[in-house]
């Protein structure tokens, strides 16, 4: 067990939820007869989820934040209408279309945070509002038809990356690349970790890092050849790439910096942040602004996919962007939940739909059994916390984030709360949010 512990950074809990994501994807492929690890099945997971899981980017910001949106998947419906429209209707070039809707989706956003920030109307409600406006202004526009759009959207919400080099690889060398990028990444990742640690004085051996090293970069190297040796012409999804952009943009905004830092301190105490010199009116409208910013690429993309924008796109996509995120550990109060954490609990539900289906499972059963995999997963980090134990999908990923900055057993009361500690009256409050530890994990 110790040497699971050093091989694992301390924490065998952190990784729970990867680990759990992975025996799911082996158990379908066993039950399906070897249908679910297959290269077309995982393209069209990343493809058919990748707006999924780009709301649940978004979304995982406003939960921290304390409030909720329930008008993403309105909001994502309206501004695919609106690029559509624009161009087959009013002679806009696709680029020109495109840039129409990532504005029309930053102006809602905005729209949204001032009833939220300066209004002071809650979230629940002000987006509730949002979906019945949005929702009625897509069917409103459309007249219950559906547009077409150009080919250049489908490349965006269905194409792969291209092949290019030698073919002795026996791969898509684009996507042989993007792996080997990727390995690199986490190698480099994990020694930077190592150094740190030790610079703390802490002890990490050498082979539990080679051996961490070992496991991811086999796990990279098999979904590298998943996604690089399907039928020609296939390769990784133009969706998961613009999805990893976006997950390391964010990750690196909610951990890295300022408005990160804030975004965690409002959610975790909003007096006390404000106390501390954080504007948290400021926090949460670019909040609100940037969920919808969001929507509005994750609308894109499916209009894309779909090659035409309907008048009941987006119906209900908020509920499966709010379920990744609780998965993903996200707690109910604020203050508490990652973009990386998300992600793991969006492709979660992606593989229970996946799977379910392949296994003939139907529609109604299939929502039967993803709602009580949320219930178990919210019930089972609330009984951890009433009994006073660490939250097994809260434990996840932290040390990946933090570089090791955020080791079990040194995370601080501040970092707990998602707060700062004040300092003494009169002393230079603002610094203490703007220099507080990293988020801190249920």
């Amino acid at each position: 067990m110790k040497h699971l512990k050093q091989i694992f950074g301390g924490s065998l809990q952190q990784y729970t939820m990867g680990l759990a994501l992975i025996l799911l994807v082996v158990v379908f492929n066993l039950v399906s007869g070897g249908r679910m690890l297959t290269s077309s099945n995982f393209q069209n997971l990343i493809s058919g989820n990748a707006y999924v899981l780009i709301l649940a980017i978004g979304m995982v910001m406003v939960i921290v934040i304390g409030q909720i949106d329930l008008s993403v998947g309105s909001v994502a419906g309206f501004v695919g209408m609106v690029t559509a429209l624009s161009i087959a209707q009013y002679g806009f070039p696709w680029w020109a279309g495109m840039l129409l809707g990532l504005v029309a989706g930053i102006v809602v956003g905005a729209w949204q945070g001032f009833w939220l920030a300066k209004i002071g109307i809650p979230g629940f409600i002000t987006t509730l509002a949002g979906m019945m406006i949005f929702r009625g202004l897509v069917i409103w526009m459309s007249k219950s038809i559906s547009v077409p759009v150009p080919k250049q959207f489908q490349f965006l919400g269905a194409g792969y990356l291209p092949e290019w080099g030698p073919a002795w690889t026996g791969m898509n060398n684009s996507t042989l690349l993007l792996g080997l990028i990727g390995a690199a990444w986490f190698v480099r990742s994990e020694m930077n970790r190592r150094r740190h640690l030790m610079e703390r004085g802490q002890e990490v051996p050498l082979w539990a890092s080679l051996v961490r090293i070992v496991l991811l970069v086999t796990v990279i190297g098999y979904v590298t050849y998943l996604f690089g040796s399907g039928r020609p012409g296939t390769s990784f999804p133009i969706p998961g790439v613009i999805l990893v952009i976006l997950v390391i943009i964010y990750h690196v905004l909610t951990h890295r910096t300022r408005f990160g830092r804030h975004i965690y301190a409002v959610g975790g105490n909003k007096a006390a942040a404000a106390l501390s010199g954080v504007n948290t009116q400021r926090t949460y409208f670019l909040v609100m602004m940037n969920m919808s910013f969001l929507a509005a690429i994750a609308g894109i993309l499916f209009i894309g996919r779909a090659t035409a924008a309907g008048p009941s796109d987006g119906t209900m996509w908020e509920l499966d962007a709010i379920a990744a995120v609780f998965i993903g550990g996200a707690a109910v109060s604020g203050g508490i939940g990652t973009v990386i954490g998300s992600i793991i609990g969006g492709l979660v539900m992606a593989v229970l739909n996946s799977g379910l289906m392949l296994m003939g499972v139907g529609a109604d059963q299939t929502q039967v059994i993803k709602g009580l995999v949320l219930l178990a997963a919210v019930a089972f980090d609330v009984y951890n916390k009433q009994q006073g134990r660490s939250s097994i999908i809260g434990h996840l990923m932290r040390n990946f984030g933090s570089g090791g900055d955020n080791e079990a057993g040194s995370t601080t009361a501040g970092s707990i709360t998602g707060q700062a500690e004040l300092p003494s009256a009169g002393g230079p409050v603002v610094d203490a949010i703007d220099t507080m530890p990293e988020p801190a994990q249920r």
